[in-house]
């Protein structure tokens, strides 16, 4: 993406169209972008920019008593020792812009701090914060006008991941799957498995929010290549997000980051544009590192968790628990015994980009969407059957709409159930969204879960999936496809998030039909 462009608007609208309407469309999120323009626009080029950020801070006692703490820190402390008691005085030693970034950080913490998925979005919270301070500390040494706006840009650098978090865990766990897997960026895993790249989903959440355009677009991608002095100062905010936001990746890993390999390498991308060097990268990481500290015991914040435990589905079984995606180890060459390729990855891949690039074009109807998945889902992971099954509302039952394998037909026409909740296997993976992969159809308490009409189409069925197309609380239907072998290998989580990624491409056409 060229730096003066905002996202492509086909791009926005798809982001918007699901993603978009969460993180934007519910009285919180709107409340809090409301928030965040309006503390944005505040200028400090008078006094009455002051007194509307001192206006704005002392009429929440949180933000007043968070304030005045950080002012209060060894870093801020005064040589005196005189105790900082009023917002204008904090302002004063603070700056205008400290402050105003800092009551912005606090926004993003109140807002999103109490999720339910609070290992993860702290982990984010932190990132932006730590990012923030770096653009703080780059900003102190520019010589362009209004630098310190560099300290709002990093800050926002990290919304996508952070909403995305909050609001939609189980896509922000198939992304970390993916880098994890050490074969993707976080730029191409957050593209496949959203549709959009986290850049461009923070991007286009602070156009909805009104902020000003300059700092939209410091959101944007970078090359990754090292980076070139910039031209003017939209470029360089750019280019501080991006190595705020890098430097603040690097100081989640370690507390002693100077010298490591990654420094090293952050200083080779952008020693030169930003007019670093060994001993001024050692001093602002050694500057971000304390600033961290006053800012965390300013807010009462502990430091967020290595690690997150990966919530249950409550309503599931045990049995059923287990057999949720993401366990299974990744080989290569040939298959498995169950019939699975061994390159079962690869093979998602390529049908993950074909049905993204079929919905892409406009050209692809609902039923070809369906299709493409059936077919990638079939040929990727060996299946001998697979359906797609659809609620029909006439006749009261989900039916299998489409069928692919051994004697399609016939088990297509037979492939059908009622409605009505019932405490079998498939309601309860379509009660709880929960993707499944059974390696052992005949295990007794997987046998105990089975429906009559199933053991009767389906006698020889050793291992099966299950994938519930769910949206919001409307079942619309599911994925099916069985071999007739056990089928211990698992799917490891690289393949998941890229079999999510198929089945969201699915609801994503069924929403629009």
């Amino acid at each position: 993406m060229h730096e003066s462009e905002l996202p492509p608007e086909g791009v926005t609208r798809r982001v918007r169209a699901a993603l978009m309407h969460k993180v934007c469309g519910d009285e919180e999120m709107f409340a809090l972008g409301a928030s965040i323009a309006r503390v944005v626009e505040m200028a400090s080029s008078d006094d009455q920019g002051t007194h509307d950020l001192a206006y704005y801070v002392v009429s929440d006692p949180a933000l007043t008593q968070r304030i005045l703490r950080l002012s209060n820190t060894i870093q801020y402390r005064t040589i005196s020792g005189t105790a900082v008691t009023t917002i204008s005085r904090a302002i004063s030693l603070l700056g205008f812009d400290n402050v105003k970034t800092t009551a912005l950080a606090m926004l993003l913490v109140d807002a999103l701090d109490s999720s339910e998925h609070a290992g993860s979005v702290r982990i984010e919270l932190e990132a932006a914060l730590c990012a923030s301070l770096v653009g703080r500390e780059m900003a102190r040494h520019s010589f362009f006008q209004g630098a310190e706006e560099a300290a709002i840009c990093a800050l926002f650098k990290n919304i996508g991941p952070l909403l995305v978090a909050s609001h939609e865990h189980d896509r922000y766990r198939e992304i970390g799957a993916l880098v994890q897997g050490g074969k993707h960026t976080v730029g191409q895993a957050s593209q496949m498995i959203l549709g959009a790249s986290y850049d461009m989903l923070s991007q286009a959440v602070l156009a909805e929010w009104k902020i000003p355009d300059v700092i939209v677009r410091a959101q944007a991608a970078l090359p990754p290549t090292a980076v070139r002095v910039a031209a003017n100062r939209g470029e360089w905010m750019r280019q501080v997000a991006s190595f705020g936001l890098d430097v603040a990746r690097l100081l989640a890993k370690t507390h002693e980051p100077a010298g490591t390999p990654e420094a090293v390498a952050l200083l080779g991308r952008y020693g030169a544009a930003l007019d670093l060097d060994n001993a001024r990268m050692e001093a602002l990481l050694a500057s971000v590192q304390e600033g961290m500290r006053g800012l965390m015991e300013s807010m009462n914040l502990k430091p967020a968790p290595k690690t997150e435990a990966q919530n249950a589905k409550a309503g599931l079984p045990n049995v059923l628990l287990l057999a949720t995606l993401d366990a299974g180890e990744e080989e290569q060459g040939g298959f498995h015994p169950s019939g699975k390729p061994r390159n079962a990855r690869d093979l998602l891949l390529a049908g993950v980009q074909d049905v993204t690039q079929l919905r892409a074009s406009g050209q692809g109807t609902l039923n070809d969407v369906v299709l493409a998945v059936l077919e990638t889902l079939f040929g990727a992971l060996g299946f001998r059957f697979a359906t797609v099954c659809l609620k029909d509302a006439r006749s009261g039952q989900f039916r299998a709409r489409v069928a692919l394998g051994e004697d399609s037909t016939r088990l297509q026409a037979g492939f059908a159930f009622p409605v009505a909740t019932a405490r079998d296997l498939f309601h309860l993976a379509m009660d709880n969204d929960a993707d499944l992969m059974i390696s052992d159809a005949a295990s007794p308490k997987i046998r105990d879960l089975l429906p009559d009409w199933h053991r009767k189409l389906l006698p020889d069925a050793k291992s099966f999936i299950v994938l519930p197309l769910v949206v919001g609380k409307a079942q619309l239907g599911m994925f099916y496809a069985d071999r007739t072998m056990e089928a211990p290998e698992g799917v490891p989580p690289d393949e998941t998030a890229l079999i999510k990624a198929l089945k969201g491409q699915v609801l994503a056409a069924l929403g629009q039909g």
